[in-house]
């Protein structure tokens, strides 16, 4: 039997950065956030626009993908002053921003 299209998981492709251009986002900022990011020279992944992540009321979003070392992460209320923070730290060194993490996305229990 032939493998189709339907017989593949869709995964979305690693090393890219999405910075959710929607209506919600687009009034708190994320054009701003993009430009941040496009600016930033990050080498080794593509910086795209995207349509609605579903993540409105925390915009703008920012969702980069996983890849063989890290798991796909979620960042929420970016603006363009954390995405320095967001380039060296997450893109450069592979560790996440835990401050900017979007807890509804990443759960974390402290007892």
């Amino acid at each position: 039997m032939a493998n189709t299209q339907f017989d593949r998981p869709i995964v979305p492709p690693a090393k890219t950065v999405w910075v959710c251009q929607h209506r919600s986002c687009l009034a708190q900022g994320s054009a701003e956030t993009l430009k941040a990011f496009q600016e930033a020279g990050v080498t080794g992944y593509t910086i795209e626009a995207c349509d609605c992540q579903g993540q409105c009321s925390s915009g703008p979003t920012v969702r980069i993908g996983a890849d063989e070392t890290t798991e796909e992460t979620w960042y929420c209320q970016v603006k363009p002053s954390d995405v320095g923070q967001i380039a060296e730290r997450h893109l450069q060194l592979g560790e996440q921003v835990e401050e900017k993490l979007n807890s509804r996305i990443h759960l974390r229990f402290y007892f």
